[in-house]
Formats: structure tokens, sequence, C-alpha cells
């Protein structure tokens, strides 16, 4: 019996709160504006936290009506504020209600509102406008449609603290094209904005911050010209370094230095200026520490890496400050412990955006050992970081085992033999062929990158030459891309500069067909690397080239090379051309 009750139950429950929803929205047409009012305000207070009630009442078109009330010139200011703040109160729901209020023309009609004289029902306007605007699924064209809106912000600026944390907001969430960028900095964004960083309210000072961040990024002439802004008589980056300071929340440490970063990066202040070198990066390597929260550490790692990608100097202190290098390492066994965390909510968050930080510290580990031998050495072998990233490339996870083998692939670049040889032991050969026969083409590509730069600097084929040959005819043979043939062909041009290696090659006929094929391919940049293969091995001043060079001329490669010295492609036919060289010397 009770099963048979609970279903209308539960229809007669709904059916009250669709009827309690009801009796709102019809009190937004009684005749009496007195009455409208009190709807509104009964309805504003409904409202509060109740996402259910808010979703009732967009279905039941209170949207519309709100609107409606909201223009007219002949509602209450009093009417119009409360009409503003319950649409605000809606936007604060879920994801649906913002489209639903954007569908119905909300962004127009509260910019329109904010033409009006009263400060109270501006600043109700610009308060449902923030909320709207900050929503992932509002299109932040539609600030930009109406060439007037955004000077009427600027002018609005003045009128209160409200005003000015509001409109700042906007902008920072708003801001995200270069064209979004000028047409804020035409307008006189960074004289408007630049004296709200010294503002008595820290959110205004904040949302002013952000808006320095998101206009400077990649902007050169944004950061050119807030170098030489003065705010209260003090040059603008020093405010950003004070707002770094430990004693100031991380949110504004961590912006401010987004903010000189991005002038750095933009070439407005040099790398070894002293706000870059003893301020803006120990402050973002503190951002990685393992006391800041998930997000704080990601934005932390990211902006860091963007910070010395270029400079070597740069990488070289970010290197040996504050145990970074071990600090990253933490990145991929986060989160260690669940009784470090003990909000459970905070555990479930951290555990879902954990590849977020392992994505960060391959960017900072990637530009940190870009340039520099030294530091290649020192942050990563020192660090036991090569045996973590070779555990990532047996991960399940294809995107794991793409940036676990790109990792690798970078330390091995230009690297040394003592850094090679650990990599090599640390993956240990069987792996290293496994990921070579992976279904996934970016595992392929990078692992074949690896084995590149592996194997450049006249590599040693005596212990796994046979393997890797076999690994390359595979590939040659199979059905991959063009990109895939010309790395693995690269890698055979590669071997081919190898003294015992040549000989593996040589006395591989079928291997040397190949080579042969891909020489008169019909895709230059597989002509290119096979082309590559034969000049290594004809090379005159190596042991044994003049017998390469014989069997060579057997098989029908002078041939070929003297066609290619015709080549349209002025690469190809250089490359032929100190191939046949080889022969007349």
């Amino acid at each position: 019996m009770a099963c048979l009750l609970e279903a209308p139950l539960r229809i007669s429950v709904l059916s009250e709160v669709t009827a309690t929803s009801r009796h709102y929205v019809d009190r937004l047409f009684d005749p009496d504006p007195q009455n409208v009012l009190q709807g509104v305000i009964d309805m504003k207070n409904a409202v509060i936290g109740n996402n259910r009630q808010k979703a009732n009442l967009i279905v039941l078109g209170a949207v519309p009506r709100l609107l409606y009330l909201l223009q007219q010139s002949s509602s209450s200011l009093e009417l119009r504020t409360e009409c503003a703040v319950v649409l605000g109160s809606l936007a604060m729901g879920t994801e649906n209600n913002i489209k639903s209020l954007v569908d119905c023309h909300i962004i127009p009609a509260l910019l329109q509102g904010l033409l009006c004289s009263d400060l109270i029902f501006i600043e109700a306007c610009l308060r449902c406008l923030r909320t709207v605007f900050i929503s992932p699924v509002t299109p932040v064209q539609l600030l930009y449609t109406d060439p007037t809106v955004i000077p009427h912000l600027m002018s609005l600026l003045s009128l209160s603290q409200h005003t000015q944390e509001y409109i700042t907001q906007i902008f920072a969430h708003c801001c995200k094209t270069p064209e979004h960028q000028t047409v804020l900095f035409n307008h006189g964004a960074i004289q408007n904005i630049a004296p709200l960083l010294i503002s008595p309210s820290y959110k205004v000072r904040m949302q002013a911050l952000k808006c320095f961040s998101v206009l400077a990024y990649e902007n050169a002439q944004v950061s050119m010209t807030l170098v030489n802004v003065l705010v209260d008589g003090e040059q603008l980056s020093q405010v950003f370094v004070r707002m770094m300071q430990r004693d100031k929340p991380i949110e504004m440490q961590l912006t401010a230095a987004k903010c000189l970063t991005y002038m750095c990066r933009a070439g407005a202040i040099r790398t070894d200026d002293n706000c870059i070198v003893l301020k803006t990066l120990p402050c973002l390597v503190r951002m990685c520490s393992k006391e800041r929260l998930l997000e704080e550490r990601v934005e932390g790692a990211e902006t860091l890496a963007y910070l010395m990608e270029p400079d070597i100097e740069l990488q070289r202190i970010a290197s040996v400050t504050d145990h970074l290098v071990s600090m990253l390492a933490d990145y991929f066994k986060y989160p260690s412990s669940v009784s470090a965390i003990t909000d459970i909510k905070r555990l479930d968050h951290d555990l879902k955006h954990a590849h977020e930080l392992r994505q960060a510290a391959f960017k900072l580990y990637a530009s940190l050992g870009s340039n520099d031998e030294d530091i290649r050495k020192k942050p990563i072998l020192e660090s036991g970081v090569i045996e973590l990233l070779c555990s990532l490339t047996q991960s399940d996870s294809p995107a794991l085992r793409v940036n676990g083998i790109w990792a690798l692939m970078n330390m091995a670049f230009q690297a040394d033999q003592k850094v090679k040889v650990e990599i090599v032991q640390a993956l240990g050969t069987e792996q290293l062929f496994r990921l070579l026969s992976d279904p996934d083409t970016n595992v392929l590509m990078k692992t074949l990158g690896l084995l590149r730069n592996l194997l450049s600097t006249r590599p040693d084929m005596s212990s796994h030459g046979k393997q890797i040959m076999q690994a390359v005819t595979l590939i040659l043979e199979g059905e991959h891309s063009i990109e895939v043939k010309e790395q693995t062909l690269c890698i055979l041009a590669n071997i081919a500069d190898g003294n015992t290696a040549k000989e593996l090659i040589m006395t591989n006929d079928d291997m040397l067909q190949k080579i042969k094929y891909y020489m008169g391919h019909s895709n230059v940049k597989l002509q290119l690397a096979a082309t590559f293969c034969i000049s290594n091995l004809i090379w005159n001043e190596e042991d044994g080239s003049q017998e390469r060079q014989d069997k060579l001329r057997e098989m029908g490669f002078v041939d070929i090379l003297h066609k290619l010295t015709q080549a349209s492609d002025p690469n190809l036919c250089d490359r032929a051309k100190k191939a046949m060289q080889q022969y007349l010397a």
C-alpha cells in the first residue's frame, strides 16, 4: 500500500510547490502598484538560497514580467530596484537559470537601466550584470555589442566602491581576446582603473588587479603603458611588488605576480630587473609549495613556467630556489595522504583535479630543462624525477603516457651521456619498445622523439641495435601518418651516424630498399629524411665509406640522388647535392 501512495504524494507536494510559485508570479500582474512591489519583495525573500524555487519561477514566466517592470518608466524606483535584486538572485542559481535569463535579453535591459541617475538602482543593475557575466555560459561578446557600453561603464567607476567592484569584475571576466584588450585600452581602462589599486576596499583592489592581469597578457601596448603609470606618485610595478608581500592574501600575491610576469614577457620589464628576480620569481616559487591549495599550486607553476621559458638565467635561479624541483615531484603524488586533507569536499575536488597539478608540473619541468644542461642534470637527476616520469609511461591513461614520454624527450634533448643512460636504465628497453607499438599516435610520436634524442651524438648500437631496427621496420611498413614515418626515418638517419650502427643498416637489404622507396616518395619531408640517412651512410671521412658507397651505387642510389639534385624543393636539392659530393671527393 505504501508504494501505491508514494507517487500521488510526490505529485501533490510538487503541485503545492508549483502553486506557491504561481502565486508569486500572479502577484506581479496585480493592478495595484503597491501590491506588485510587495509581491516582488516577497519573491525576493522566497528565492534566497532556494534553487528549486528559482527554477520554478523561471519556468512559470517570472523573468519577462520582472524585466518589463524594471524597464517601465512608470514603475517606481523602489520597484525597479527590487526587480533588479530578484533577477540578480535568480542569476545566482544554476547555469540553466543564467541561460534562461540571457535568452530573455536580460543583459540589454540591465545595461539600459545603467542610464538611470539613481545610484542604488545602478548598483542593483551592475550587481546582477556581474553575476550574469561571470558565468561561463554567458557569451562575453554581449558586453561589446553596443559601442557606447564600455565608455559608459568607465564613467560609472567613480560613483561608489560598489560600482568599482562590479565593473572591474565584469571587465576582468569579459576580456578574453586581443580585440577586447584594445577596446578597453582605447576607452581609458588603465587611467580609470589604476587609482583603484589603492582603494580602501580589498574587493575593489583585487578586481582592479585582475583587470590588469588580463589586459597585460601577451599585450606589448598595454604592458609598455603600464610601466609608465604612477599611482599616488608610485610606479605601478612597485605597487604590484607591494601586493606580492607575504602578509598579503595569496590571491593578491599570485595575481600581482601574474601582472609582472606578463609585463616582463611582453618586453616592458627586463628579465634581470630586481622586481622579477628578487620578487616575482620567488613569489611564484612559494605558490608551488604543498601548503598552498591545488588551484594556487597549478596557477603558480604555470605562471612560473611562462615567466622563465625564454630566459636561461631565470631558469637557473628558479632551479636553486626553495627546493622547487622536489616540490614539483610532489605534484605527481598528490594527494599523497587522505589524512592531510580533513575537508571531504576539498579532498573530492582535489582528486578530480589532480591531473591539473601534473599538467602544470610537466610545463614547469619542460621550461626548467629546456635550455641549460647544468639545470637539466641538477633539477632532474638529483630529484628522482626520471623514475617518476618513466612510471607514468606505464599508465592506462594515454594523456599521462604522452606527458611522461614528452618530458623524457625534452630531458634527452642535447643531454650528456649520463642523463641519457639514466633515462634508458629507468625506462627499460622492454617498455621503450612497448611504447613504439602504442595504439595512441601521440604516444608513438613522442616515443620516436625520445629515441631520436637518445640516439643523437653518434650512438653506440651494440646493445639494442637489432631491436631498434626491427621497430623501425615495423613502423615504416605499417599504416602510419607521414609525421610518424618522417620521425622514424630521422631516427634511422641518427642510427646511420654511428659507427657500429652503419653495418646494421648496410647488411639489411630490406631496410635499404625501404630507404630507396622513401627517397622517391611524393612527400618532400619523407624524401628529405631518407636522403639524410644515405648521406650519413656514405660520408667520406669515416671507416668503410668506400665499400658502402660502392654497394649503394650498385643498388641505384646514385641515380636517385642525381635526380633529386634537380628537385624543386631547395632543401631536398641541397641535401642531394651534398650527398653527391661524397662520391666526387
